[in-house]
């Protein structure tokens, strides 16, 4: 009998980590990193139209400072801020 693999991908629903290396992250700059969006002009749309949720809230501020262990999703992608290892 076989046994099932194992998989070392996340689950679906986990967020992928993003590590910052200064303490914060601004959100349409962390969308970027994250590969959510491909640029600044799509952050600004999709924050805009409400489709980014932070620690699983909506917001709609492109400014707003991300800390380690804030969570940042948009639509089925997710990413948890972590500060950078030295």
């Amino acid at each position: 009998m076989n046994e099932p693999r194992t998989s070392s991908r996340r689950p679906a629903s986990a967020p992928e980590p993003l590590p910052i290396r200064d303490e914060m992250i601004r959100l349409g700059q962390a969308l970027k990193l994250a590969s959510m969006v491909e640029d600044g002009v799509e952050a600004k749309e999709v924050i805009a139209n409400g489709l980014v949720k932070v620690n699983g809230e909506i917001e709609e501020r492109r400014g707003r400072q991300l800390v380690p262990g804030d969570v940042i999703a948009l639509g089925s992608a997710s990413a948890v801020i972590e500060a950078a290892r030295p």
